[in-house]
C-alpha cells in the first residue's frame, strides 16, 4: 500500500507540471492557436472515453498491476511527445496518448488499493490517495510556474520530460509490488446484485445501487470539477470582475482546504451514513453556488466579491474532501470480487463523461447567462443530496455505514461473551 501511494503521488506530481500550462503551450508557444488548444483538450476526455470501456474488463482478467505499468509507460511517451511535437498532428497524437494512459491509470490504482486495503482500513486509504493526489499537483504545479518561460520552448521540454520521468517512476515503483492473489473485499460484497451469475456490463447494469451511484456521480462531477476551469472561470471574470490571477488564488485555496481538512473529516465520515454524507456534501457545494452568486450579481465591492469567489472554491474543497473517502470506497463494496475493476473502471467512465460535458455546458452559460447559470447550479447540487438520500434507501447497512455497523455487533458483545463464541467456533 505504501508503493502504490508512493507511485500515485509522484504520477500526480508529474501532472502538476504541464496541466495549468498546456493550453499556453500549445496555443502561444507552438503557435498553433486556440482552436488547436481547444481539440487538444478534447481529445484528452476524448481518449479516455474510448479506452476506458475496455479497460475494467482486462484489470479483471489480467489485474491492475500489469495494466497500471502499462498506463504509465504509455503516458510517459504521450508526454515526451507533447514535450517535442511541433504541428497540429503531432500535438493531437501526444495528447491521445497521455490521455489514455492517464485515463487508465485511475481504475488500476483504485483496483489496487482495493485488492491491498481490508474493508476498514479502505476509507482511509482512499482518503490518503485523495490528499498526496491534491498534495502532489499543487506542489507540481507551484514549481512549474518557476521554472516555465513562455519564450522559452526548451523551458516546457524540461517540464515535460519531468512529468515523463514520473510516470516511469511509478512504472518502476509498480513493478516491485506484490498483489494478493485474490481481493481482500469478500466480506464487502453487495448483499444482492440483480445478476451476480453473469459477468460485464449486463450485471453491472442490472445492480441498480450501482447505476444509481453512476447517475450520482456524474451530477456530483459534472456540477463541481466540470465548472472549475470552464463555467466558473468565466463566470468570475465575467459577472464578478475577477482577475485571472485571482483563479490561480481561488484554485489554490481549493487545494489548501482539501490538503489541511482531508483528515480532520475523516471522523466525521465514519460515524455517519455514506448517503447523508454525499447529501451534506450536495448542502454545501448549493451554499458555495449562492455565494458564487453573490460575486457576480450582489453589486458589491470588487473587494468582496473575490473574497466570495475564493470562498467558493474553497467550499467545494470541503465537499471534496468529504466525498474521497466516501464514494470510492462505496463503489469498492458494491463490487462482486470477479468485477472490482469493471466497476471502477465504470465509474471513471462516468467521471470522464461528465468532465466532457460540464465544459461544454458550463463554458457557454458562465460567460453570457449570469443568472441562469447559477440557479442551473444551485439546483444540481441540491439534486445531489436528493439522489444521495435515494441511493440511500438502496444500499445494505454495511455498505452505508459500516463503520457503525461494526461498533454495534462489537457492542452486543462482552468480553466473555466472545470468549465463549472463540471456543465454540
Amino acid at each position: 500500500m505504501r508503493r502504490i501511494q508512493a507511485g500515485n503521488a509522484l504520477s500526480a506530481f508529474g501532472l502538476g507540471f504541464t496541466v495549468p500550462y498546456l493550453y499556453v503551450y500549445v496555443a502561444q508557444v507552438r503557435d498553433l492557436g486556440a482552436t488547436t488548444a481547444g481539440a487538444v483538450l478534447a481529445v484528452f476526455a476524448m481518449a479516455a472515453l474510448a479506452v476506458l470501456p475496455f479497460t475494467g474488463r482486462t484489470i479483471d482478467r489480467r489485474g491492475p498491476l500489469p495494466v497500471l505499468i502499462g498506463a504509465a509507460l504509455l503516458a510517459a511517451l504521450g508526454a515526451l511527445a507533447m514535450g517535442v511535437a511541433g504541428s497540429v498532428t503531432t500535438v493531437v497524437g501526444a495528447a491521445a496518448l497521455l490521455g489514455a494512459g492517464t485515463a487508465v491509470m485511475q481504475p488500476a490504482l483504485a483496483t489496487m488499493i482495493v485488492w491491498s486495503s481490508a474493508p476498514d482500513a479502505r476509507t482511509r486509504a482512499f482518503a490518503l490517495q485523495f490528499f498526496l493526489q491534491n498534495l502532489g499537483l499543487g506542489i507540481g504545479g507551484l514549481i512549474g510556474g518557476l521554472l516555465v518561460d513562455e519564450s522559452r520552448p526548451g523551458s516546457f521540454l524540461l517540464l515535460f520530460s519531468i512529468e515523463a520521468a514520473m510516470f516511469l517512476v511509478l512504472a518502476a515503483i509498480a513493478a516491485t509490488v506484490r498483489m494478493p492473489h485474490t481481493p481482500a473485499i469478500a466480506d464487502a460484497r453487495p448483499g444482492h446484485t440483480g445478476a451476480k451469475g453473469a459477468g460485464g456490463l449486463r450485471a453491472l447494469l442490472g445492480h441498480r445501487a450501482m447505476v444509481q451511484l453512476c447517475v450520482l456521480g456524474f451530477v456530483l462531477f459534472f456540477a463541481c470539477y466540470g465548472q472549475f476551469e470552464s463555467g466558473l472561470a468565466a463566470y468570475g471574470t465575467e459577472a464578478a470582475g475577477i482577475e485571472p490571477s485571482t483563479l490561480g488564488m481561488a484554485l489554490a485555496a481549493n487545494t489548501a482546504v482539501i490538503v489541511a481538512a482531508q483528515f480532520l473529516v475523516l471522523r466525521f465520515v465514519e460515524r455517519r451514513r455514506r448517503s447523508r454524507v454525499i447529501a451534506a456534501v450536495g448542502l454545501i457545494w448549493a451554499v458555495a453556488w449562492l455565494i458564487a452568486g453573490y460575486a457576480g450579481l450582489g453589486h458589491g465591492s470588487q473587494a468582496m466579491a473575490t473574497a466570495a469567489f475564493i470562498t467558493t472554491y474553497g467550499l467545494f474543497g470541503l465537499g471534496e474532501a468529504m466525498l474521497s473517502p466516501t464514494v470510492a470506497p462505496l463503489v469498492a463494496d458494491l463490487a462482486p470480487e470477479s468485477m472490482v475493476g469493471q466497476y471502477n473502471s465504470a465509474f471513471a467512465l462516468v467521471k470522464q463523461l461528465a468532465l466532457a460535458v460540464g465544459p461544454a455546458v458550463g463554458g457557454p452559460m458562465g460567460a453570457a447567462l449570469h443568472g441562469p447559470y447559477i440557479v442551473t447550479f444551485v439546483l444540481f447540487s441540491l439534486g445531489i443530496s436528493v439522489l444521495a438520500l435515494r441511493l440511500g434507501r438502496g444500499l445494505t447497512a454495511l455498505q452505508d455505514h459500516p463503520y457503525g455497523m461494526r461498533s454495534r455487533v462489537v457492542a452486543r458483545h462482552t468480553p466473555e461473551e466472545r470468549a465463549t463464541a472463540g471456543t465454540a467456533v
